[in-house]
């Protein structure tokens, strides 16, 4: 059977957009909410009465959660990042968690169950405000975005500043930057199954209707995102470490440099809109280029290790580049602030706080003395290249779960009374 899409004009408008959004130090996707299903109608005839019972309760349970919590949850306040709001995506992880194994029962060995209940989700990203399909595998599908967008807001709340108890201004511990990674790691392992083994078992026709929400290039965008805020983590812990070499921080600036570039290539041509589409665009955008300042500070500061004028100049353009690429960023955050539904950025932490008042420090510094040295003509016009270095951040191997025990063939094929049916 085929999709069954609801736009905003002829289902009365019940998506909810959130008008402020509070801080964000994560990109958290609005959360796409489930609608009711009655599985009793779909599935009495061919699932035993309890089973039907315990599909209907655990997905009601997340209906009812997600509906009731959403915008607790994408509303981040730091004062209730470790109550109330960290306590309610633990909760309905779990529900989707404890659901899942009953799910995919409707789909082992190929069942013809998986098209016999219309699931129908809310989107946030998508010009349709709703999507229904017949297949289970959609329902699979949403359900572990839905997963991703937990951690994902999870990993934002972790790195969210606190006022510190010694009275310095805000800052993230050590202990949190480390969870987040973890956090961020599991998100990306989601997405990353999602991509790799639930869309290939959607039909083409049931592909092509996705909604952009669960598109394959929002979907990898969202893995890379994951991954290169992950890298972004390190590179502060980096800074902070009195081990950590140049060339050590510079291969992390570089490598979170293509995790946004390809995060950024996934969504370029997709229909992003809504709000929350744009401003997941202009987010990937305003990463990627503060990224580009970071690798550009990094490669800069290697070659003005060199003892060539080469070297120096090399060096002097890759500093100028950072320069330019910290003030475009400070550009492109205020766009993305600004965009519907509005944010804040925290006060400055780790990587950035570093950069930012470095940066202009050395850029001045060295341009000033290498002005001396050289004429302007010998001064590179465009910026060097930066090194290319294998990606070594990886998502989490996430492996669905094995069916629930429930799904027996005594389960399957009875009537609603119990009743084997001919």
């Amino acid at each position: 059977m085929g999709c069954f899409v609801s736009t905003p004009e002829d289902s009365g408008g019940k998506r909810r957009r959130p008008g402020n959004i509070g801080e964000v130090s994560v990109f958290v996707p609005g959360l796409r909410i489930p609608k009711p299903v009655d599985f009793s109608e779909s599935l009495g005839d061919h699932l035993c009465k309890s089973l039907v019972e315990r599909l209907s309760a655990l997905r009601t349970r997340i209906v009812v959660m997600a509906g009731q919590e959403a915008p607790s949850i994408t509303r981040t306040r730091r004062r209730n990042a470790t109550q109330h709001g960290g306590s309610t995506l633990g909760d309905l992880l779990q529900a989707l968690e404890d659901y899942l194994p009953v799910l995919l029962g409707l789909v082992k060995d190929g069942s013809p169950l998986q098209h016999k209940v219309q699931y129908t989700w809310i989107n946030q990203e998508d010009e349709s405000e709703e999507v229904g399909m017949y297949s289970a595998w959609y329902e699979v599908l949403s359900v572990l975005h839905l997963m991703a967008t937990l951690s994902l807001s999870q990993a934002n709340l972790l790195l969210l500043p606190r006022t510190s108890t010694d009275g310095y201004l805000p800052k993230v511990s050590e202990e949190s930057r480390r969870s987040a990674i973890d956090v961020l790691l599991k998100a990306a392992g989601y997405l990353d199954c999602a991509v790799k083994h639930i869309l290939p078992q959607l039909s083409p026709e049931h592909r092509r209707d996705l909604p952009v929400d669960l598109a394959e290039g929002v979907l990898r965008a969202l893995c890379l995102q994951a991954l290169g805020q992950g890298v972004d983590i390190q590179l502060g812990l980096a800074i902070d470490s009195t081990k950590a070499t140049l060339a050590v921080k510079r291969r992390l600036a570089c490598e979170m440099v293509k995790y946004w570039q390809q995060a950024q290539d996934n969504i370029t041509n997709l229909p992003l809109a809504n709000g929350w589409g744009e401003k997941h665009r202009l987010y990937v955008k305003w990463k990627y280029i503060e990224a580009k300042a970071a690798a550009y500070y990094y490669h800069g500061l290697i070659l003005d290790e060199g003892n060539t004028e080469k070297s120096h100049g090399m060096a002097v353009s890759a500093l100028q580049a950072a320069d330019e690429y910290l003030k475009e960023s400070k550009r492109a955050c205020e766009a993305f602030n600004t965009a519907v539904p509005i944010s804040r950025t925290p006060p400055l932490w780790g990587t950035m706080k570093y950069l930012s008042e470095k940066i202009p420090k050395d850029t001045s510094s060295k341009v000033r003395i290498n002005r001396d040295l050289y004429t302007y003509e010998k001064i590179m016009e465009t910026a060097p290249t930066l090194p290319d270095f294998a990606l070594a951040l990886k998502p989490d191997e996430y492996q669905l779960p094995d069916v629930d025990p429930s799904w027996n063939d005594e389960n399957v094929n009875k009537g609603p009374n119990g009743n084997n049916k001919d």
